[in-house]
């Protein structure tokens, strides 16, 4: 091989060595981890900065439905006791101790950039819509920015009410691993009945969930 042969071949491994290193990964599209986004400890804030006229706006063209309203003092063992947080339809406060109390409760921990999330919230509509006032299912998102919020629900098509939750008071308070999503089952008295860090892949698999745990067939 000549000297010119053997140039043009080191040039072109060099070549390949390069387009091999910068070339983008399939992992490196994946969703990141709740783990990722904020770590295992730390806090962030409850929500980013947002135009209130846009805002305003989302919200108008998601029409969730109403954050449920307090009906009776939390119990003593209310997990959730001291927890007020925006509902992201319409930016009032709710107490959620108080909101939960006297009722059987299914709290959904999503984020707006979570893959599997998007799969399961159209089941939590269905479940929501066939359980009616039997079972009270409250979405918490767990990002900051809550307009990316309503944008994907909007997407999804999901009405459900939903409270936003960035620095992740809820997932603390009731004990949940920083993955999402995250469901947790919460009795009529405010206590935990579960806490379930999985995605759920159809209606009939929430509904054996709820009435595994909290006795309720829907």
């Amino acid at each position: 091989m000549s000297s010119a042969a053997r140039w043009s071949l080191a040039a072109l491994v060099v070549v390949v060595a390069l387009v091999v290193a910068i070339w983008p990964r399939g992992d490196d599209a994946e969703t990141p981890s709740y783990e990722d986004r904020f770590g295992s400890g730390s806090r962030t804030p409850t929500s980013v900065d947002a135009d209130p006229d846009a805002l305003a706006a989302l919200r108008t063209q998601a029409g969730l439905a109403p954050c449920p309203a307090a009906t009776s003092e939390p119990s003593a063992g209310a997990v959730l006791t001291g927890i007020t947080l925006e509902c992201v339809g319409d930016g009032s406060q709710v107490d959620l101790a108080a909101a939960l109390g006297g009722r059987p409760a299914l709290l959904n921990l999503w984020a707006y950039w979570c893959g599997p999330c998007a799969e399961e919230l159209p089941y939590m509509q269905q479940f929501s819509d066939r359980a009616g006032d039997a079972v009270t299912v409250l979405t918490v998102h767990t990002d900051p920015n809550e307009s990316s919020a309503l944008s994907r629900l909007v997407d999804y098509s999901v009405t459900l009410p939903g409270v936003q939750d960035g620095d992740g008071r809820v997932r603390a308070a009731v004990g949940a691993p920083p993955v999402l999503p995250v469901s947790v089952l919460i009795r009529p008295d405010g206590t935990v009945a579960k806490v379930l860090p999985q995605p759920f892949r159809s209606v009939d698999e929430i509904a054996a969930a709820v009435e595994q745990n909290l006795g309720v067939a829907a």
